[in-house]
């Protein structure tokens, strides 16, 4: 059994460290995956764009019908405390805050049912951004059918299907398996994914096949202060394999670029198999988003 970090943690109600955290073996997310999840990167003990998380939290918990057990302030009480305590124990400022919540304990039963005290977890560890290698030399993607089920909009703690999709890119030593719907892009299996066709951003169109990334709001934002053209349309699968650039973002990628796609170097002439111009413009942005966009 691997060890679990003697970490502080959150769970309905309680601070108590990781390794003691315990929920029924009837909870409706242990049986049926029945819940919703957020993960927010810390910088220097600073939440980022902490607003779209929580706004995006409730979204997919009013999909599913469950209350949302907090507000906005009690949130943010409670993730300070756990950063606050993880930062001044391991040393760590810049961390992921992982949060849980589920519908609550219930005999099972497919129905919904009403009533329940949803189960509320969080904890936060210690963010592991890329190396710098692979932000100089890009990063390698491989390709595959998207096979997971039809509400990939709902941020969902049911991920068989994305643990399968990421896995097959493991196998094959690479960083993210890049997923396609009916010829037609969808995301990564745990990353939102861009294209660069003549100096503009393209993604996916918002859609119960994609989840809206927070990052989706962001790189619009950061297109826009840079003057990079930013369009959400359908993207083929062959768009994708003549893209400029391929980039992946997500809370911990940041924005990432991706420079091999099925063994094939990304891109064009001299820039071939290089990170390109416009991956470096967002993440030069990025970084500076970072610090003026977090509490």
């Amino acid at each position: 059994m691997q060890a679990l970090p003697d970490s502080l943690c959150y769970l309905n109600g309680d601070y108590l460290r990781l390794c003691d955290a315990k929920v029924s073996v009837l909870d409706r997310g242990f049986i049926f995956g029945d819940g919703v999840y957020e993960v927010v990167p810390v910088y220097g003990q600073r939440l980022f764009r902490l607003r779209q998380h929580l706004v995006r939290l409730e979204r997919s918990l009013a999909k599913l019908r469950i209350p949302n057990p907090h507000t906005e302030a009690e949130w943010l009480e409670r993730m300070r405390r756990l950063i606050a305590d993880h930062a001044q124990r391991f040393g760590a400022p810049d961390q992921l805050l992982y949060l849980q919540v589920t519908r609550g304990v219930a005999m099972r039963d497919h129905v919904m049912p009403t009533g329940l005290t949803p189960t509320v977890f969080m904890m936060t560890s210690p963010l592991k951004p890329p190396s710098p290698e692979q932000r100089h030399h890009g990063v390698a993607c491989v390709t595959a059918r998207d096979f997971r089920w039809e509400r990939g909009d709902i941020k969902s703690i049911s991920l068989l299907g994305n643990v399968l999709a990421r896995q097959i890119s493991a196998d094959q030593g690479a960083v993210e398996t890049i997923l396609f719907r009916n010829g037609y892009l969808t995301e990564g299996s745990s990353s939102n994914v861009w294209i660069v066709h003549e100096g503009a951003v393209l993604g996916p169109p918002k859609s119960e096949h994609v989840l809206e990334g927070i990052r989706y709001e962001l790189i619009a934002e950061l297109c826009e202060e840079l003057g990079i053209g930013f369009n959400l349309r359908p993207i083929t699968e062959t768009e994708v394999n003549v893209a400029d650039e391929i980039i992946l973002s997500s809370a911990t990628k940041e924005v990432l670029p991706v420079t091999r796609l099925d063994g094939e170097p990304v891109g064009h002439g001299a820039g071939r198999g290089k990170p390109g111009p416009v991956y470096a413009r967002l993440y030069e942005a990025y970084q500076h988003a970072k610090a003026v966009q977090s509490i």
